[in-house]
């Protein structure tokens, strides 16, 4: 088992969460701006990453940019990893690899509390990518709790790079956010992210 296999159903079954996917989560969080380097990033690798149309391409090219500008935006005060193995409980199906991981501490080069959100890539099925989101996101509440860390909530994110959807867990409730967001509207996106992070700060 692997956070990979997780359905939301079976994750939701297992782990005794309640579910609530009807609630517009961020509808009063303001868009900001952005740098001139990420908007010229964006209009070159868009179409490119639509073309390759692989979850590798739409991460490197459209993704990683987003979360840089993130880091820069947030004066490199949080730690970034990607493709890093996150094995918080293997009896649990609770390890693997995340896409993405935002942790408030400052470290680069080992995982450290509180880990406060998870990105998950994925090439177009960003529902059938729930479980997989949520179950990587309450690793990350087995973390802090072990590490002394009782960060009241985690944040997760499902995204094919051109769609954004938002996950938010807190205690044993989960709740998915009934709004996507589109690159269009990543001003949007970088506000959301940006709030988040400042809020649990």
């Amino acid at each position: 088992m692997a956070y990979s296999n997780f359905t939301l159903s079976d994750f939701i079954k297992q782990f005794g969460l309640i579910f609530k996917d009807k609630n517009d989560l961020f509808a009063n969080i303001p868009a900001v701006g952005y740098s001139e380097y990420l908007d010229f990033t964006l209009k070159y690798s868009l179409p490119l990453a639509s073309e390759i149309n692989t979850e590798k391409a739409r991460s490197e090219m459209i993704i990683t940019p987003i979360l840089l500008e993130l880091r820069r935006m947030l004066d490199d005060k949080i730690s970034l990893f990607s493709g890093k193995e996150f094995n918080v409980d293997l009896e649990k199906g609770l390890n693997g690899a995340c896409d993405f991981l935002i942790s408030l501490s400052e470290s680069q080069i080992i995982i450290m509390a509180p880990v406060i959100a998870i990105v998950e890539a994925k090439k177009e099925d960003l529902i059938g990518g729930l479980g997989q989101c949520a179950a990587e996101m309450y690793a990350a509440q087995l973390f802090n709790q072990k590490e002394g860390n009782q960060i009241k909530i985690i944040y997760g994110v499902m995204t094919s790079g051109t769609v954004w959807r938002f996950l938010k867990l807190e205690g044993n409730v989960l709740d998915i956010d009934v709004v996507e967001y589109y690159i269009k509207d990543v001003g949007k996106i970088l506000g959301i992210l940006s709030s988040l992070l400042k809020k649990t700060s």
